[in-house]
């Protein structure tokens, strides 16, 4: 016979555990990565709108809702605006035409229909023009209005105002009678050949005299009255030469104050300028 142990039989339990469940998981993380990139985002676009300016805010705005226009001309549609959009102020697919053109403004208005196209063709036929007139004053044109004794008192160069014509004494031709208005025949001479060259041009005309200073200093000096009273005279020889007597636009003195020569009892500033104005 066998004996009987009186010990208890052994029992092995097993537990399975589960990880992961109830606030051990993980998915809050990720809840409050969320969280915390949305909070970033809020101070960021809070310091953006505190940084930036208006015209640049706008500007943002702008490019996340443009409103300019993808066609000129839409194909139109049954919508509620039959194929118009009222987001944007240049087009008008019904017509084809943007409600600008309808209602300029003052710069549209100002280029024309083709734009600054036209105003770079009349700046270049006016420079071509003031060219044409420097030639024939300097004598390099093919037949030579002026003389080589004349030529040596005319300068000419273009500016932003026009195109200026300067008439100036040397030290062994003077232009004017000493201390008067009266021109001398040098002068006359000179004023019907720039009278003749510019009546191919319709642009108005600025005249100014130049005269130099005095020696001494003396209590009623005529440097002012003579200057004033030289583009005067020229005046009136120009219009006797045949030049328009509405193209005179303006006739100024302007004494010694406006020197040619670093000198300024040098006779190179007793002259006369005569512009011929841009249009």
């Amino acid at each position: 016979m066998t004996a009987q142990s009186n010990e208890a039989p052994v029992i092995i339990k097993k537990v399975k555990k589960v990880s992961g469940g109830g606030h051990h998981g993980g998915a809050w993380k990720v809840a409050y990565a969320d969280f915390v990139t949305a909070m970033m985002a809020f101070f960021l676009l809070m310091w953006l709108l505190n940084a930036t300016t208006e015209k640049q805010r706008k500007g943002l705005a702008d490019y996340f809702s443009p409103s300019i226009p993808l066609a000129r001309v839409s194909g139109g549609g049954n919508g509620a605006f039959q194929g118009d959009t009222m987001f944007t102020e240049d087009v008008k697919p019904q017509n084809g035409i943007g409600a600008t053109r309808e209602n300029p403004t003052d710069a549209s208005r100002a280029q024309g229909d083709s734009g600054v196209a036209d105003n770079q063709k009349n700046d270049a036929a006016e420079e071509a023009s003031f060219r044409k007139i420097e030639e024939a004053l300097m004598g390099r044109g093919g037949e030579s209005m002026v003389s080589i004794d004349m030529a040596r008192h005319i300068v000419t160069r273009v500016t932003d105002e026009g195109l200026i014509i300067e008439l100036f004494e040397t030290d062994d031709a003077k232009l004017f009678e000493a201390g008067s208005e009266r021109p001398t025949a040098l002068m006359r001479d000179l004023m019907r050949m720039v009278a003749r060259v510019t009546a191919s041009v319709e642009n108005d005309v600025a005249i100014s005299g130049h005269v130099a200073s005095t020696p001494v200093v003396i209590a009623n000096n005529p440097v002012w009255s003579l200057s004033h009273a030289r583009a005067d005279a020229t005046r009136e020889h120009l219009q006797a030469g045949g030049m328009k007597a509405k193209r005179i636009s303006r006739v100024t003195g302007h004494a010694d104050r406006d020197l040619a020569s670093g000198n300024p009892m040098s006779p190179r500033n007793n002259r006369v300028e005569i512009t011929l104005l841009r249009k």
